[in-house]
């Protein structure tokens, strides 16, 4: 097999094995630096003796194997005598683990246990996506808009603080599920927000982690059918992955949601997530609960996928929503992607006022100047559009996205 073919089989198997190995080891050993460095050190392995031996059958178990064993020889070197007997009585033991909880899925349990009401927000999810993801701490940092060392530290912190806590690796009750579920539920989106728009590397889109998160996301359904917001993030992704083919160029370069074939979109997504926000809609008319973040970002999704055009988008409808969801979640960015539309609306002018009110808190936001230079330039401010759209590819870390905002920049009028 040729190295290349190597790299790629190797590449692939980190993509799909990764969380599942860590999140077995974590499970089976209840270490979770341990399941990090036993996971790696399997990886290493596979680059040292797949060039060599070719790649196996089943890379998912080979690798479980090779990091449970790197696993047991750490807690043997580490251990005492009777730790030893115990971790050799490990290897051999193949027996099936018993049921831990209302979870079956060794990833989505992970998911849980790394949200322990312990833990602050910002580290269940950093942790979680760095474990089940299989993020790198900079891109985990890019999606919390924070430094590299500040994550990573975060995340070192929030490893120690479940060691000390005796924190158990094992599903929480149905009672507890529900206190930890924001977290859960941010963990699964930036997952899917970092396949949707990769913030490094040379894949502008990684199919993988919106899958894996749309996969989370499924599950999540089957154990909470009647919470509004697993609904509401489900039916989100989906009409979001949706326009996946459609998003980027045969050249490389990002395709906006006003210039995209919506013929090209995948229908059955479409069809499969409007059904779920008209479910949600429902049942609030029935009496459930108003409607959550999730819920209120999937209908402006679901507003932009039903429209046959861009100019036949509803855009007081998608005003009207974000409106609402201000209410719920004021955070810049929500007041930036309501200003976007806004400009749909209102005109260019307008927006562009509420834009530059964002500054401070955007100024490091690639997407923050991106929409500001395009107002800019809908008002004929060329040189300010220019200066804004040099900031905003110098933030990005997308190669398609860099790509569009070249293109755009060079297009303006000297």
């Amino acid at each position: 097999m040729t190295g290349s073919r190597v790299e790629k089989a190797i590449a692939r198997a980190h993509h799909e094995e990764w969380a599942r190995v860590v999140a077995g080891l974590a499970r089976r050993f209840g270490d979770l630096d341990l399941a990090e460095d036993a996971a790696a050190e399997a990886f290493v392995a596979a680059v040292e003796r797949w060039p060599r031996d070719g790649v196996p059958p089943n890379p998912g178990a080979w690798l479980t194997t090779t990091a449970t064993r790197k696993a047991i020889d750490r807690l043997r070197r580490e251990s005492h005598r009777e730790g030893k007997h115990q971790a050799a009585q490990m290897l051999s033991d193949d027996t099936p683990h018993e049921p831990t909880g209302p979870v079956e899925d060794d990833r989505l349990r992970l998911v849980f246990i790394c949200c322990h009401p312990a833990l602050a927000m910002e580290a269940r999810v950093a942790l979680t996506l760095r474990l089940l993801g299989g993020l790198t701490v900079a891109e985990i940092a890019h999606a919390f808009l924070v430094p590299e060392t500040t994550m990573a530290r975060r995340i070192t912190r929030a490893k120690a603080k479940i060691k000390a806590a005796h924190i158990p690796f094992r599903m929480p009750s149905a009672g507890d599920i529900r206190e930890r579920l924001a977290g859960v539920l941010a963990v699964i989106y930036l997952i899917f927000n970092e396949g949707y728009l990769a913030t490094a590397g040379d894949d502008p889109l990684r199919a993988d982690l919106t899958d894996e998160a749309i996969r989370l996301g499924r599950l999540l359904r089957t154990l909470l059918p009647d919470e509004g917001e697993v609904t509401g993030l489900l039916a989100l992704m989906l009409l979001a992955d949706a326009r996946r083919i459609a998003r980027v160029s045969h050249t490389g370069e990002l395709v906006t949601l006003d210039e995209q074939d919506r013929g090209a979109w995948n229908r059955a997504l479409v069809v499969e997530g409007h059904s779920l926000v008209r479910e949600r809609i429902g049942a609030v008319a029935a009496g459930a609960s108003p409607p959550g973040r999730y819920q209120l970002l999937a209908a402006i999704n679901a507003v932009h996928t039903d429209a046959p055009s861009a100019r036949d988008t509803d855009w007081s409808q998608i005003v009207a929503l974000y409106d609402r969801l201000i209410r719920l979640d004021g955070s810049p960015i929500v007041r930036l992607n309501r200003a976007i539309a806004v400009a749909e609306l209102d005109g260019p002018d307008v927006a562009l006022a509420e834009i530059d009110r964002l500054s401070e808190a955007l100024d490091g936001y690639h997407a923050y100047h991106a929409a500001r230079a395009d107002l800019l330039r809908r008002v004929g401010r060329s040189d300010a559009s220019r200066r804004a759209y040099d900031r905003a590819i110098e933030l990005a870390g997308n190669p398609a996205e860099r790509a569009y905002l070249t293109r755009r920049r060079d297009q303006l009028v000297w």
